[in-house]
Parts: structure tokens; sequence; C-alpha cells
């Protein structure tokens, strides 16, 4: 029986600012497409037919993205009018259901075998099942503590190094039972993790399981370049990996690659991009829908978006440059730099060392150096 999901996607990803200055985070693109589109292809994937997407900040950039549905998966809108938090955001979209439901952060990319996790819920009788994932540094998260047969013992938050005895930390992913809803006050904000959980820990209703697979919280400008990493390098699996073929290089059919430029897989080329002679794109690079590399230029471990402009003789390296930016000649973008949307940056500039240039800013020629 296919279960219905609820996904979450009420957060304005202030972290990535300034990219998400006019775009959801959830519907920033990865290689091809949004963000969002890989939590409803790994939904699909396991069966899930509905889903209702529960959102607040610039709703309607996905229902214009995605409308009814995508990749079999139908879908349904809530709209907040106010901020919910992660349990009001599940009550006032799934109020009504009457069987065990999906609930998930739709920012976060994951590859768990959600067969697996319904299993392990229905072996154990619990009202909330959370999927759980080891990471390296648990302190930046919160640990979730588990008895051998998986029941909740405890959760820390934001752990102190002595008080780690544990990586497993929330996926962000749960199989809920209609019951949970009965503890989410209606009309104001409730966090799940700090207020439903709990309670039902202390019940023993809730449990948690570690699978394999591959998960990534997409939440800074870091981890957004690391996300395009690993669908480049096909560390886990999704259709844009696929389609990159066996020599890791996807080129659209109308995008424009001059002979005299050079392409380092893996690499992405989207539609109507064009590559000028003596550019180089790669190893690890996107190159956006109707954007231009100039000649002479180097794109390597970044991300240029869609429409934008990076021009004659620059350097653009461990970066993001965002849709319809226009990058001068000369100009050096590394180690994690940001340029945000429409933002025109004169020639000669050198941005390093994670500075962000505002949407729509301008900067003008050779104003800006690091030594």
């Amino acid at each position: 029986m296919s279960l219905r999901a609820v996904i979450l996607v009420g957060g304005q990803g202030t972290r990535l600012r300034p990219l998400t200055d006019t775009t959801r985070k959830d519907m920033l693109p990865l290689v091809d497409r949004p963000l969002l589109s890989y939590t409803l292809e790994h939904l699909a994937r396991h069966g899930v037919e509905e889903a209702v997407i529960s959102c607040g900040y610039l709703p309607d950039q996905i229902e214009e993205a995605f409308g009814g549905g995508h990749s079999g998966v139908t879908l349904e809108y809530a709209v907040e009018e106010t901020p919910l938090g992660t349990g009001g955001a599940i009550g006032f979209a799934a109020r009504g259901l009457d069987r065990s439901f999906f609930a998930l952060n739709g920012d976060s990319l994951r590859e768990a075998d959600l067969d697996q996790l319904v299993a392990f819920h229905r072996t154990t009788g619990a009202k909330a099942t959370i999927l759980l994932t080891p990471v390296a540094d648990p302190s930046r998260y919160g640990l979730v503590r588990t008895a051998a047969d998986g029941r909740v013992e405890t959760f820390l938050e934001k752990p102190r190094p002595e008080e780690i005895d544990t990586d497993l930390i929330n996926a962000g992913l749960y199989v809920l039972e209609p019951e949970v809803l009965e503890l989410i006050p209606p009309d104001r904000a409730v966090s799940i993790e700090r207020e439903v959980f709990p309670r039902l820990a202390a019940d023993g209703a809730v449990y948690g399981i570690a699978l394999p697979g591959y998960w990534l919280d997409v939440g800074t400008p870091e981890s957004y370049l690391q996300a395009h990493r690993d669908v480049l390098e096909r560390v886990f699996a999704t259709e844009v990996g696929d389609a990159l073929g066996a020599d890791f290089t996807l080129v659209d059919p109308t995008a424009e690659v001059d002979p005299g430029a050079r392409l380092v897989p893996p690499v992405y080329v989207g539609p109507r991009a064009v590559v000028e002679p003596g550019a180089r794109l790669g190893s690890l690079a996107v190159l956006g829908a109707g954007s231009r590399l100039a000649a002479g230029s180097v794109v390597e471990n970044a991300v240029v978006g869609s429409g934008a402009t990076v021009g004659r003789g620059c350097s653009v390296i461990g970066s993001i440059v965002g849709d319809d930016a226009q990058i001068g000649s000369e100009c050096a973008l590394h180690n994690l730099a940001v340029v945000g949307p429409g933002a025109s940056i004169g020639a000669g500039n050198f941005i390093d060392h994670g500075l962000r240039i505002g949407a729509g800013q301008s900067i003008p020629d050779r104003a800006l150096r690091f030594s």
C-alpha cells in the first residue's frame, strides 16, 4: 500500500543568501533541475503516488514548476499564512489523514530504502519512526540516542564534545501514524523535534533506524557545491547521473561548445549555453541554461547559473555565480565566493574567502582585491 507524503519546504534558506533572495532554497537548481525534484523522484522510486507540499515563502515558484505532479507523484499544496514550524506544518498539511504517512524535509538529499523504513515501523508498532543518519560532526545537529531495539531514549540538541556518544542524527524523514496529529495544536507554531517527539519518546512510542544510503543537508554554499559534485560524480543515484553516461559529460543538444574549448568531466552544459574558444569548463562544473563562458576563462568545481555571463580571462573556482549575473573580464572568484542573481561585477575584481555579493548589486571595475 502506497503511503502519502507530506513534504515540508517552509524555510527561507537564509544561510544560502544571496542565492535565495529571489528563489526558494528547494527551488535552487541542482545541475539541471530544482533541488526539490530529487526528493520527489526518490519518493516515486518507493511507490509514493500522492504528496502534499507544505510551504509559505514564495509558494508560487513550486506550483509553477511542478503543477499537479512530478515523476508520477500527484501534488497538492498547503500554503501557510504564517510560519507553523515543522510540527505545525505537518499538522496543517496532514489533517484528515487516517493511515500512516511520510513526513519529510524537502531541502535534503537522500536515497535510503523507504520500503525498509516502513517495514521497520510496522514491526515495532511505533507511532513515529525517524530515519537516522551518521554524520562526521554531530555537534552541529541533534543526537538521537536509541536502545538496542531502536526505541528512542533521548534527544540531545547541539551536544558538547564530551556528550557525544553516538554519531546518529535525525535525517528529517519520518513515518507517522495519524494519532501523532492529535499532539499538534492547530494554528500555532510547533516543533515536532522539540515538542512532539520527546512526548512520544517518554511513552516509548518513537523509534529510529539508520539505513544505508546517501544523505546531505543542502543549507550552505559549501553543501550546495557538494551536492553538485555528488550528482556529477554519481555518489548517489539520480536521473541526472544516469544521463551523464560513461564519460560523465552531459551537453544539451542546443548548447554551443566551440571546438577550441575544453570540457573536463564530470561536467554539465545546459540548454542554449555557450562555451567560447579557449575556455575550460570542469572538472565538476555546471553551466546553466542560456549562460555564456567567454574565451580563455576557467570554471572548475563551480556552478554558473542560468542566463549568467562569465567574461574573458576569468577564473571561477570553488564558487557560485547566480542566475543572470554578469562577471566582467579578468575577474577571479575563488574559495566559496558567491555572486547573487542579477549582480554585475566589473572587470578585474578578485572575490575570495567566501565573500558574497548581493542579488542585483553592482561592483565597479577593480574595486575588490584580496592579498
